[in-house]
């Protein structure tokens, strides 16, 4: 599955801030992969409506059983709505037992640098992992 390009459900007013939020998911086997990318879709069509969602991308790589997610919010309030919203709750309470790591990590940029690339998330979720491995 090759990346889904970024798309932009609301458009970000000039001059104002974007919390960024990037995730890498790994599964634990091979097996779980088609659940997880169907689930991942639940939510990425929910996405496309959510208040306050200035962007999102998203990064299959079924072979490795690895998925990646990069998303914008106007705030960080509306990004918490979304995840709190029944579905995605749902979804990532569904899919915790199939779950091997998981890496999150957030940062503030002005809408004018969006959208957000993914060497730079990449970057950001390393540093992270390594952060929390060392932790």
């Amino acid at each position: 599955m090759p990346t889904l390009p970024w798309i932009t459900p609301n458009p970000a007013t000039p001059g104002t801030g974007a919390v960024v939020m990037a995730s890498r998911f790994e599964v634990r086997s091979l097996r779980d992969v088609p659940r997880f990318f169907l689930k991942s879709l639940a939510v990425w069509r929910l996405l496309r409506t959510a208040p306050g969602a200035l962007g999102a991308s998203l990064i299959a790589r079924p072979l490795k059983r690895t998925f990646y997610t990069l998303s914008a919010w106007e705030s960080r309030e509306a990004l918490n709505a979304f995840a709190g919203s029944e579905l995605h709750r749902s979804v990532m309470t569904g899919l915790r037992s199939t779950m091997k790591d998981s890496t999150f990590t957030f940062w503030d940029t002005p809408v004018e640098h969006l959208p957000i690339t993914w060497p730079d998330a990449h970057r950001r979720l390393a540093e992270q992992h390594a952060r929390q491995a060392s932790a």
